[in-house]
């Protein structure tokens, strides 16, 4: 079921808010440079599930997801604040598999391109030598069998030098 245009609306301003307040009023030092791809809002407005990746290893995700879970009440008391809302969201911060998904499949894309240049290439050092030795070979003669004499597609028998052709 799609979503009403308010919720919409509502998931795009809380995806900004909480980016501005990720990357200026957070002071925890573990959140860093977290990117926020995405928000879905419940469509009661209840709560507010926020999709985010950062660059880095596995180490560098675990610190940034516990320092995101400590900063969830201070980010859900600022969004109350910044929007107009009766009741605030409560707030989840999920990592985006979608994003390293994107990636590998892009991994996946480029190493089988780089696969089949390979392949082209291989054939192209391997054709020539093989186009060169086809030339070589006398082409396969095809058999015509006879006509009748006298008919209107026969061969006529070969005339002698200077004689004059039949009609």
């Amino acid at each position: 079921m799609p979503l009403s245009h308010r919720v919409e609306r509502v998931a795009e301003q809380i995806r900004e808010e909480v980016s501005q307040i990720l990357a200026t009023e957070v002071a925890d030092p573990g959140v860093g440079l977290v990117t926020v791809t995405r928000v879905k809002v419940t469509a009661d407005l209840s709560l507010a599930r926020v999709y985010w990746t950062i660059l880095g290893d596995a180490a560098q995700r675990k610190e940034t997801a516990k320092a995101l879970t400590r900063a969830t009440p201070f980010v859900r008391r600022l969004l109350s604040q910044r929007l107009t809302l009766r009741r605030s969201p409560e707030v989840q911060f999920l990592f985006d598999q979608s994003v390293a998904a994107q990636d590998r499949v892009e991994q996946i894309l480029y190493e089988l391109k780089e696969e089949e240049a390979a392949r082209a290439a291989e054939a192209e050092t391997a054709q020539p030598s093989a186009a060169g030795d086809q030339a070589d070979a006398p082409a396969p003669a095809t058999p015509v069998a006879p006509a009748a004499p006298g008919a209107p597609n026969a061969p006529s028998a070969p005339s002698a030098p200077g004689a004059p052709e039949p009609e």
